[in-house]
Parts: structure tokens; C-alpha cells; sequence
């Protein structure tokens, strides 16, 4: 039993360290002076370069935009679309959720490819270039089904009833919706919009067949580096966006075991 549990955690460590090493070479890199793989010594240049650079800052307002309104519209529709799937009936439900699903199993260049066809389709015929708006309704588009799967679970565990006890103690059905529906399937919706929001911020080939000429966004405009030559502000920029995912892990983790204390003390 030692030899196992010894063998175990030896097992978890070599895997820890696989997933992990690239993230720390680039991290280590980051303060690297040198513009090679050679140690050049300590430095914060790529960091003051990194905020200097319009492009990869303009990129980077252009992700973040594109997420928040993403993940925000695609939590609403896909809400909306959950609690509509689950009032249906028979095959006709089973059908329509698992075309919900298709966006999810399909591989991203599909999407992307039909997405362009569609919207090039659409600037002819409403002479209209693809940019933002073209991105923001692909990344909505992609996002809605994660936000059905995570809300789904929600409402079949939740209790029935308890909309239509809300109605007879006096509420209407727009109060008895806000307060007793949401709020049971509140957990799912901030699960669907927090993966929306991740998966929106990472997508980058949906964006690079929708996003046209103009519209850069950060998974795209990297890209374009890397393409020429890897720029160390690629290494500062990468190191700031695990730090600030680090960051949201560890609160979202506090809050769920403050959560979980509560029920416990309750």
C-alpha cells in the first residue's frame, strides 16, 4: 500500500510538472533581458513595452469587449433556451437538445468556415464588411450551448412546485420567475457565463474567419507575431493573463468554501 501511494503521488507530481513547465519557462523568460534563450539577466522592459504597445492594447480591449458582451447576451439566450427545451415534450425535447449540442461536438474550423460563408453571403446582400459585429455574433453563437448544458442539470433537479407555491403566496409570474426560478438556477447561469467568457476570450479560429480586415483581437494579433518573429512582450503579456486566471481561480475557490461553511454552520 506505501509503494502505491508512493508511486501515486511520484505519478501526479510528473504530470503537474509536464503541464506546468512551459508555463514557468515562460514566465522565467519573461524577465529575460535578452531577446534570445540565452539568460541576458533581470528585466521589466518587455512589461513597460507591453503597455506602450497600441496594437497589443487595442487587441486586448477588443478581446475583452467581445467576451463581456458575449458571454453576457449568450447567458440570457442560453437561459432562455434551457427553460424553453425543458418545457417540451417527448422526442420533440430530446431532438432539440441535442441540436443544442452540435455547436459543442463540431470542430471549431467547421463553425468558423460556415460562420464566413454565411456572413460574406450576407455583406453582399446588405453590403456590410465583417468586423466586430461579425465576431460578436460568432462568439455568441458558439457560446449559447455551454450555457444550455450548464443550466439543463439545474432545472431538473429543481422542484416544480416551487413556482407555483411563489404564485399562491401572492407573487406574479414575473416576481415568482425572478426570485424563485434564477435563483435556483443561478449557480449553472454563473457556471455558463464564466465559460462562456473563458471560452470567448481563448477562441481564436472562429475569430480569424469572421474578423475581416480590420478587427484584431488578442488570440489573432498574436498570432501575427508569431508569424514574423516571438516578441518577449508575448511572454510578459502571456505570464500577466495566467496571473489574473490564477487570481480568479483562487477567489472563485474562497467563495465556494465560504459557501460551503455556511450551509455547514446552518
Amino acid at each position: 500500500m506505501k509503494n502505491r501511494g508512493i508511486l501515486t503521488k511520484i505519478y501526479i507530481a510528473l504530470i503537474m510538472v509536464f503541464m506546468y513547465a512551459p508555463i514557468a519557462v515562460l514566465i522565467f523568460y519573461s524577465f529575460n533581458k535578452s531577446r534570445s534563450a540565452a539568460w541576458g539577466g533581470f528585466t521589466f522592459d518587455w512589461y513597460i513595452q507591453l503597455f506602450k504597445s497600441s496594437s497589443i492594447m487595442n487587441a486586448l480591449t477588443n478581446t475583452l469587449l467581445v467576451a463581456f458582451l458575449a458571454s453576457f447576451f449568450a447567458t440570457i439566450l442560453g437561459t432562455a433556451a434551457a427553460i424553453g427545451i425543458s418545457n417540451l415534450k417527448g422526442k420533440t425535447r430530446m431532438l432539440v437538445q441535442n441540436a443544442s449540442n452540435i455547436p459543442i461536438i463540431s470542430p471549431d474550423i467547421v463553425m468558423g468556415v460556415s460562420l464566413m460563408l454565411l456572413f460574406t453571403f450576407l455583406g453582399v446582400l446588405f453590403n456590410f464588411e465583417m468586423g466586430f459585429g461579425t465576431v460578436l455574433l460568432s462568439h455568441i453563437c458558439f457560446c449559447v450551448p455551454f450555457v444550455v448544458l450548464n443550466v439543463m442539470p439545474r432545472i431538473r433537479r429543481m422542484d416544480s412546485s416551487l413556482y407555483d407555491a411563489a404564485l399562491d403566496l401572492g407573487c406574479t409570474p414575473f416576481q415568482a420567475f425572478r426570485k424563485v426560478v434564477i435563483h435556483e438556477l443561478m449557480p449553472g447561469i454563473f457556471s455558463g457565463a464564466l465559460i462562456s467568457f473563458t471560452y470567448s476570450l481563448d477562441d481564436f479560429v472562429i475569430t480569424h474567419f469572421t474578423q475581416g480586415a480590420r478587427f484584431q483581437n488578442l488570440s489573432t494579433e498574436i498570432y501575427g507575431m508569431l508569424r514574423r518573429k516571438i516578441p518577449p512582450t508575448i511572454n510578459a503579456l502571456s505570464t500577466l493573463l495566467f496571473l489574473v486566471i490564477i487570481i480568479i481561480m483562487v477567489l472563485i475557490n474562497i467563495r465556494d468554501r465560504r459557501a460551503e461553511k455556511r450551509k455547514m454552520s446552518l
